[in-house]
């Protein structure tokens, strides 16, 4: 299967090249950055859950595992299996019955995943944040890796918030702050998340966090 990424070009780069100027010499040197999205919502909502407070690298591992496992992961097969089965695949207990709750709503037609499609930004989260396990930053990772929404900037993104430290120079992003760049990046805030991410991974050589002292405290 060909890999799909977050759909982008110079429409939005240009916009946040001219809104923020530190954000657009990090555009212009890292160039296109792809980020791996996947249409499917049930599947990307289950790989969100699985990706809490792990690794990147974790949440692919255990990701693999499962897809080796189950094949294409659909609610008939959460449905089919319990609690102690998904967690074999080495999650915590507590996800697992989070990915067994939200199967079985979804393979029951109590929460109907694709009418997600039709609604805004902040019903999608009211929505989802009904689900068992699911808070704010899965709703957003969804929106942002599965449903392409165009305006995604998380506070509760560790490395987003990270990227941001390193980029500006700030010791410490309140929420204050924070909603003052993200009404900069708007209404392409899913873009400067998409750079943010790879500057937070080491994407620019030199860029170091000036907030890692201050966390390690």
């Amino acid at each position: 299967m060909n890999k799909q990424y977050f759909q982008y070009g110079s429409k939005e780069t240009e916009y946040l090249t001219k809104k923020d100027k530190r954000l657009g010499e990090a555009i212009r040197q890292l160039g296109f950055v792809g980020r791996p999205v996947n249409p499917n919502l049930f599947q990307n909502l289950i790989y969100q859950i699985v990706g809490q407070q792990i690794s990147t690298k974790a949440n692919q591992t255990i990701w693999e595992r499962m897809v080796a496992g189950m094949g294409d992961i659909t609610p008939e097969k959460i449905h089919g299996l319990s609690a102690e089965e998904i967690q074999k695949y080495g999650i915590s207990f507590r996800k697992a019955e989070y990915i067994k709750g939200i199967g079985e709503k979804i393979f029951s037609g109590e929460f109907d995943l694709e009418a997600l499609n039709e609604m805004d930004d902040d019903e999608v989260c009211r929505q989802l944040s009904a689900l068992p396990g699911i808070g704010k930053w899965t709703a957003e990772m969804l929106m942002l890796h599965s449903m392409q929404r165009s305006n995604i900037l998380s506070y509760d993104d560790l490395a987003i918030v990270r990227g941001m430290r390193m980029l500006y120079r700030h010791r410490k992003i309140d929420r204050k702050l924070f909603e003052r760049y993200r009404r900069r990046y708007s209404p392409y805030c899913s873009v400067a998340s998409i750079y943010l991410w790879a500057i937070s991974a080491g994407a620019i050589d030199g860029l170091t966090d000036p907030g890692a002292k201050l966390m390690s405290h």
